[in-house]
């Protein structure tokens, strides 16, 4: 599944938002400060200059990164999010049964993940066992400490689907 990247609407908005800054005002900075550092002469030995270039060669690339990944993603539609599965746009609760504790994470794809508040990628270990499951189906996790048992308590729309 590699540079296969699926989206949420509010993911693809996103990221043409990050897009459409860099093209007008990065690119405007950039430039900018390419004309300032070409000012102060002999470019040969002008850090600010190659400093300059390296930033707009960065920018760049990430303004291709970005048109490659708009252009090829599933953008997955929230209407068509099915809540009697776990998928992509979805927020599930599950229990780990050895702990006996309960976790909720939603479900994006990997550019929208976010870890920290427990907004896990379809392409995560979790995520790739969770991924067409129903409540009250057990999954197995192979994580680094060993497997996890877990059951899928209940799924729901992920916040932010709007």
């Amino acid at each position: 599944m590699a540079n296969e990247f699926v989206l949420t609407k509010k993911g693809k908005a996103a990221l043409e938002e990050e897009l459409e800054y860099l093209k007008t005002v990065k690119r405007a900075e950039i430039s900018e400060q390419i004309k300032v550092a070409r000012s102060f002469g002999d470019l040969s030995e002008n850090a600010e200059y190659t400093e300059a270039r390296n930033e707009q060669s960065r920018i760049e690339g990430k303004i291709q990164g970005l048109e490659k990944t708009l252009r090829t993603a599933t953008i997955v539609d929230d209407d068509e999010i099915n809540l009697e599965k776990v998928g992509i746009g979805t927020k599930v609760r599950i229990l780990d049964t050895e702990t006996n504790e309960e976790e909720t994470y939603q479900i994006f794809g990997s550019m929208e993940s976010d870890v920290a508040n427990n907004i896990i990628s379809n392409e995560s270990p979790v995520g790739q066992a969770l991924l067409g499951k129903s409540v009250g189906e057990e999954v197995i996790v192979e994580a680094p400490g060993g497997e996890i048992k877990l059951v899928v308590l209940e799924i729901s729309k992920a916040d932010g689907n709007d």
